[in-house]
């Protein structure tokens, strides 16, 4: 179903021969399949100086497991959705995707709503896969408890565990690093994680052919973008909360969209709202998403079986961040997707309401611009002599046509003078 779209003109492969280079001109995505496959004695995930969770070689890796790893990276490779999904059922949309079906909905369970980012539908689709037999296992992520800014892979079997990481968070983590262990031990499960960890999953597939049985189910949200570890910090040292006495660290949760709290272990609490937390212009910190985040040709989870955005409210045509009960969309994009997210609904799971594409279109405007743009930025890569990553079936010349010409020049000119500057680049360690 997946991988099966040709390369479009122009799309060749990066010129990424190993590890550092994919690292150093800020093309790592940070998911982990990389160490997944090499193997913790060869490869492990660390947090750099850039504030991002890179890789980090133990020992010179051989010439197949970077074959293996250039194959997998999303960082560096992503083949967008077949249009045959969606053939019988749906619509291969110019810039949403592939859409089977498309609703608004929420968890029934009002814990789950409540202490989910926005209304609990991934965690309450995940908990009915493992009570339903469908998986017997949810690899997702959750706050460390070591480290509570810092975020962990966590396999959970039991639905308590999955709701144990029902909150968004923003920063760098490695979901995929149990990938290849799982699979060994025979697991079947399912994905909650980013486009990215999903499109790694559709890379793997296409050379691991355990993929499609033992994880047939991928869920996502749609992605703003994952800004390093020096942002909670910053908002830490904002309410005089030293990092080594932070207790909780929460994005979002316990509300919709919830405050981002600070809570210290002498039991001060500190809470910002949404728009106080990324809209204030006066705060001393700012979404400093990775460069690889700027130039994503799928932030909105095309390669998912059902992407659970936000379902914001809306007045006066605009998405408003006011305190409400959660509200996901939920976008089936796969007959999987398709009929999962309807026994969830015939189950009790969750709820579903009817939601419209015109209405997408007004929510999450604020996706248009990566999407249009993103064939002029990748072609400032290549002008300017970086290395490019490789997205095919993502509509390239679609989406050139709906930018326009002098939109298009725009993102080319200053993505090129944005890599001319090595603005792209991170140090390796």
């Amino acid at each position: 179903m997946f991988g099966t779209s040709c390369d479009e003109p122009g799309q060749q492969a990066v010129n990424a021969p190993d590890l550092e280079t994919i690292v150093t001109h800020g093309l790592c995505t940070g998911c982990g399949l990389c160490a997944s496959l090499a193997g913790r004695d060869r490869l492990t995930m660390q947090v750099s100086s850039y504030g991002q969770i890179r890789p980090r070689a133990r020992e010179k890796l051989d010439a197949a497991t970077l074959e293996g790893i250039q194959s997998i990276c999303p960082g560096i490779r992503v083949t967008g959705p077949d249009a045959s999904q969606v053939a019988s059922v749906g619509t291969m949309h110019p810039v949403w995707g592939p859409i089977r079906s498309l609703h608004r909905g929420w968890a029934v369970d009002e814990a789950v709503r409540f202490r989910s980012a926005a209304g609990g539908s991934m965690t309450a689709l995940a908990v009915f896969l493992l009570e339903s037999g469908k998986v017997d296992s949810i690899l997702h992520v959750r706050a460390s408890s070591a480290k509570p800014m810092l975020t962990d892979a966590q396999v959970s079997t039991t639905a308590e565990e999955v709701k144990s990481g029902a909150q968004s968070r923003y920063g760098p983590v490695a979901p995929l690093v149990p990938v290849h262990r799982l699979l060994d031990e025979g697991r079947r499960f399912a994905l909650v994680g980013k486009p990215c960890d999903v499109a790694a999953i559709r890379n793997l597939a296409r050379i691991d052919p355990r993929v499609e049985e033992q994880i047939p189910y991928c869920l996502t949200t749609f992605c703003g973008g994952i800004p390093t570890l020096h942002t909670a910090r910053k908002i830490a040292a904002h309410h005089g909360v030293p990092e080594d006495e932070i207790q909780v660290f929460r994005w979002r949760g316990n509300g919709w969209p919830g405050p981002t709290h600070v809570e210290a272990r002498d039991g001060r609490t500190y809470d910002l709202t949404y728009d106080q937390t990324w809209f204030d212009p006066s705060r001393p910190w700012s979404y400093d998403i990775q460069f690889r985040c700027k130039i994503c040709p799928d932030a909105i989870g095309e390669l998912a079986d059902v992407s659970c955005p936000d379902g914001w409210v809306m007045k006066g045509g605009t998405p408003t961040h006011e305190e409400a009960p959660g509200v996901n969309l939920l976008i089936a994009r796969t007959e999987r997707g398709e009929r999962l997210v309807a026994e969830a609904a015939a189950a009790g799971a969750i709820e579903l309401a009817p939601f419209t594409i015109a209405q997408l279109d007004a929510m999450h405007g604020d996706h248009l611009p990566r999407k249009l743009e993103n064939p002029a930025r990748i072609a400032a890569l290549k002008v300017a002599g970086a290395p490019a990553p490789r997205f095919s079936g993502f509509r390239r010349w679609r989406m050139i046509w709906r930018a326009g010409l002098w939109r298009s020049f725009r993102a080319f000119s200053s993505t090129k003078r944005r890599i001319l500057a090595g603005a792209h680049r991170e140090p390796l360690l």
